[in-house]
């Protein structure tokens, strides 16, 4: 019988890329999602993955949800923060409201899942977690403020976790894609993304199985060595 692995945000463009690689690797994966019930529906009948509504950015509800997947499949020993969402805006133009969204799903969000999941990892002594970030966390970007500050929290959480799960066998690591051609990317404008793929030196966007690949990675039962780092699969966009 394969781990139990919960991807967040994980019936769509990274994440579902992520579940079916964790399921290929041999996980039992529960694919969270926040939204779309038909989407969902259809991910878990086309994929044979079970799915699971939720909110990530409210903490009851993250835990009450790995507590039902625990009740229903066992001990949970992957978490995959995947879930995420963007509200641009130029700081002249940005809500409050558009910040605070951000921040509660993005950053927040791996809080909540982490605080449900950490403690039975530590006294199981075992657990893999992999944060999504963001180049636009390590780099900056125009327009994406909330974006940026949520991202690179993600990265300090993930290192600050690492040492704290590192002598219980709980590894913590994050990877920061580049621009990668999912669904979130359809609305920017051809000129824009003529631009941005000028910036990466391989000439191209990722591909969301490229970011999958590294999850299984860094999940892996030979992974135990590599905690608190931040794996960059960017295409050269941003090094350092």
């Amino acid at each position: 019988m394969g781990r139990i692995a919960i991807v967040t945000g994980g019936t769509r463009g990274i994440g579902e890329a992520i579940s079916l690689a964790l399921k290929d690797a041999g996980a039992r994966v529960i694919a969270s999602y926040g939204g779309n019930d038909e989407a969902a529906s259809a991910f878990s009948k086309r994929t044979g993955i079970a799915v699971q509504k939720w909110d990530v950015g409210d903490h009851q509800q993250s835990m009450d949800a790995v507590a039902k997947i625990e009740a229903d499949h066992g001990p949970v020993d992957i978490l995959v923060n995947n879930a995420g969402i963007t509200r641009d805006a130029t700081m002249m133009k940005m809500t409050w409201e558009q910040w605070d969204e951000v921040i509660r799903v993005d950053l927040t969000g791996c809080f909540n899942m982490a605080k449900a999941c950490f403690p039975g990892m530590r006294t199981r002594g075992w657990g893999r977690i992999v944060n999504i970030g963001s180049v636009n966390g390590q780099g900056g970007q125009i327009g994406q403020v909330n974006y940026a500050a949520a991202k690179s929290g993600i990265h300090g959480f993930t290192k600050s976790l690492a040492m704290e799960g590192a002598r219980y066998g709980v590894t913590a690591n994050a990877i920061a894609p580049g621009y990668i051609a999912t669904e979130m990317l359809s609305t920017i404008p051809q000129n824009v993304m003529d631009k941005i793929v000028a910036q990466i030196p391989v000439g191209r966007l990722g591909q969301a199985e490229e970011i999958a690949r590294g999850v299984v990675f860094l999940t892996a039962e030979e992974a135990a060595f590599v905690t608190g780092s931040t794996l960059s699969i960017n295409g050269g966009q941003h090094m350092y």
